[in-house]
């Protein structure tokens, strides 16, 4: 999942890139033994690759059995936010072709008036044009919602667009709808929130409740559905025979904001955010685990950890085995959530900013004391100057003129220092070539492990095919509702 460009993630529902169907997923594995598998929420890894039914990319075809969701993700432009993903961009760029096209028919027009040109095609063609972008540019926000702003139910679009409203009861109807259909025998619900995510979709009784503004109101919402979620497994007997984690993806979004309103998020101590691949901000995230009778309640791990580790521990815990013919870097979470073992087998991680690496961590024990270093060899420039993030960006830049370079690499001691604000230089710190020297080897090892694959976020994987978009109707008139109104 990386390319040559900015892009970091799919830009349109109807693009063909997506997850390769040579991935093997934990949801493959596990249904493979026996387990009843399914997903509820957010997919945002492809779906179709040559038509719009082939669904190449569904989580259907990854080893879910059941899904209920949006095939994308949510986004401000959903709710035709002042914050924007496309639309406003798309909007900007179409105005400005209409207002050259507009001139160049103005002045054909006068040209043929005046005799200088021969004929009235040019000036007339000009203005249709014209007028053909100023429609678009007037229509391209319907378009975007509709066009990425979907539900589907297994390989149905059930809602186009998807209303927000009613998302929240449908989604967590459907949780419960699961686990009854297969309380009797094993299985894996991966329920990936719509929270909280822009445009922060909230209900009607969780608005205002935050002392923290509309992103307060939706992180509470969230913390309710968990709440619902957990008690449905005690109501059906399933809590002391399921593991439940709890995590996010990565850091708050400190750009998502308009003016003094926060709508993406604060990361407390921890220096930057989302999409930038090195500071603590956008890659330290919770990682909850609950089994009652099997974890102890209330203990506290401070090893380091990846999501990474989330796949050899299901695979593991179902009963599977992680393959064998590639390279996995995640590892068992299970003894060190049992107590059987004291420390992770990671002892360098690395961090990667699409497909540059912009950081590695690396946990030195010695026999009395751990030492948990972090090595940046390059960091996004804040704007404005001071700032601590790209404001005015939609998210930091991985690479070029908005990236600092560092040769010597920054080098920080998260043991003492996890806000990254204090620098170790070699007359600061006597270990610092022994650090860097030991991570740059992590580093050569880990690099010679990798191998081309397809890009699938490039910009030719990443464009919009209108043969590929779904649509619940004749395209263009992509429209419908068929859930049920009583859920």
């Amino acid at each position: 999942m990386v390319s040559s460009n900015a892009f970091r993630v799919l830009q349109w529902t109807a693009a063909s890139g997506g997850l390769p169907t040579n991935e093997i997923t934990f949801a493959k594995i596990l249904r493979d033994q026996g387990y009843a598998t399914g997903l509820i929420g957010k997919w945002h890894l492809g779906l179709n690759c040559e038509s719009s039914r082939d669904h190449c990319h569904h989580p259907q075809a990854h080893g879910f059995d059941s899904f209920l969701g949006m095939p994308f993700t949510t986004m401000a432009d959903c709710a035709r936010w002042e914050l924007s993903e496309k639309r406003v961009g798309l909007e900007r760029s179409l105005g400005l072709w209409f207002q050259v096209l507009a001139v160049a028919s103005l002045t054909l027009a006068v040209g043929r008036l005046t005799q200088l040109t021969s004929s009235w095609v040019p000036a007339i063609g000009a203005a249709l044009a014209a007028a053909a972008l100023l429609t678009a540019s007037r229509l391209v926000g319907h378009l975007v919602v509709h066009a990425d702003c979907l539900l589907m139910r297994n390989h149905t679009v059930t809602q186009q667009p998807l209303d927000f409203d009613r998302a929240t009861p449908l989604l967590l109807q459907e949780v419960s709808s699961f686990l009854q259909r297969n309380k009797h025998g094993p299985f894996l619900l991966f329920v990936s929130f719509l929270h909280v995510h822009v445009p922060l979709i909230t209900t009607k009784g969780f608005l205002g409740r935050s002392r923290h503004g509309l992103y307060g109101d939706n992180v509470e919402e969230m913390d309710w559905m968990v709440g619902h979620i957990l008690d449905t497994l005690d109501q059906e007997g399933l809590a002391d025979r399921t593991l439940v984690y709890f995590t996010s993806d990565h850091g708050g979004s400190l750009e998502s904001r308009l003016g003094t309103n926060q709508y993406g998020g604060w990361n407390g101590v921890y220096k930057g955010g989302k999409g930038m691949g090195g500071w603590e901000g956008g890659i330290r995230v919770p990682g909850i685990f609950r089994w009652p009778g099997v974890l102890p309640a209330g203990q506290v791990i401070q090893e380091p950890t990846s999501l990474m580790d989330v796949f050899p521990t299901v695979v593991q815990l179902g009963g599977g085995q992680v393959p064998q013919d590639r390279v996995i870097d995640g590892r068992d979470l299970l003894p060190l959530l049992l107590g059987t073992a004291q420390h992770s087998d990671h002892e360098v991680l690395l961090h990667y900013c699409q497909r540059f690496l912009h950081a590695a961590r690396w946990q030195q024990r010695d026999q009395d004391r751990a030492t948990l270093w972090k090595v940046h060899f390059m960091t996004p420039i804040f704007q404005p100057e001071g700032a601590g993030a790209c404001y005015g960006k939609v998210v930091c830049p991985c690479i070029g003129e908005g990236v600092v370079q560092h040769d010597p690499p920054l080098l920080f001691d998260l043991s003492r220092d996890p806000s990254e604000s204090h620098v170790l230089t070699p007359d600061s710190e006597p270990r610092f070539h022994q650090v860097v020297g030991r991570v740059r080897q992590a580093v050569e090892e880990h690099q010679r492990s990798l191998g081309t694959v397809p890009q699938q976020l490039g910009t030719l994987h990443n464009l919009w095919r209108p043969w590929l978009q779904p649509c619940c109707g004749p395209f263009p008139l992509c429209s419908c509702d068929t859930e049920d109104q009583g859920q």
